[in-house]
């Protein structure tokens, strides 16, 4: 007979492991990020898009002057210096190798600058051990719950 901590536990780690479960098959493979991003007047930003090859990327920059560099792996798209657009740019452009796509924007107007994108990127190898920290604490959750049925301790 299972007593009520044991049951309460087993339901507790079971649905903590299925909530790993679930976020380490969700990290498996390329990841669609929707950027939404507000550069103050003045303010540069930098964006780094770690991607796999043949991942199709796109970025809309819009405001009223501002300098970009775009560096692309391989013979992608590149915008080698500091280029100086006005009111709106719209980037697409696909990967033509596993790598780094290196974006540095900076604001020169009298606005603010409004950054939307859709970014396919892979997948950060610390999300992979995060999940298996998660299932192995709803392991280690249900092991103790366990023990309350094999013995009871004192006082319990």
């Amino acid at each position: 007979m299972l007593s009520k901590r044991t049951i309460i536990g087993l339901v507790v780690g079971s649905i903590i492991i299925a909530i790993g479960g679930y976020s380490l098959l969700t990290h498996i493979g390329p990841l669609t990020v929707y950027e939404d991003y507000t550069v103050a007047i003045g303010d540069s930003m930098s964006y780094t898009i770690p991607a796999p090859n043949h991942t199709p990327q796109h970025m809309k920059i819009l405001g009223d002057a501002f300098d970009l560099k775009l560096e692309s792996p391989s013979t992608g798209l590149q915008i080698p210096n500091m280029t100086s657009y006005q009111n709106e740019l719209t980037l697409d452009w696909v990967h033509l190798a596993d790598g780094d796509t290196r974006i540095f924007i900076q604001n020169t107007g009298n606005s603010e600058l409004s950054i939307t994108g859709e970014l396919i990127r892979t997948s950060d190898p610390i999300w992979f051990t995060y999940d298996l920290m998660v299932i192995t604490s709803g392991m280690v959750i249900i092991g103790f719950s366990m023990g309350f049925t094999l013995r009871k301790p004192k006082g319990f």
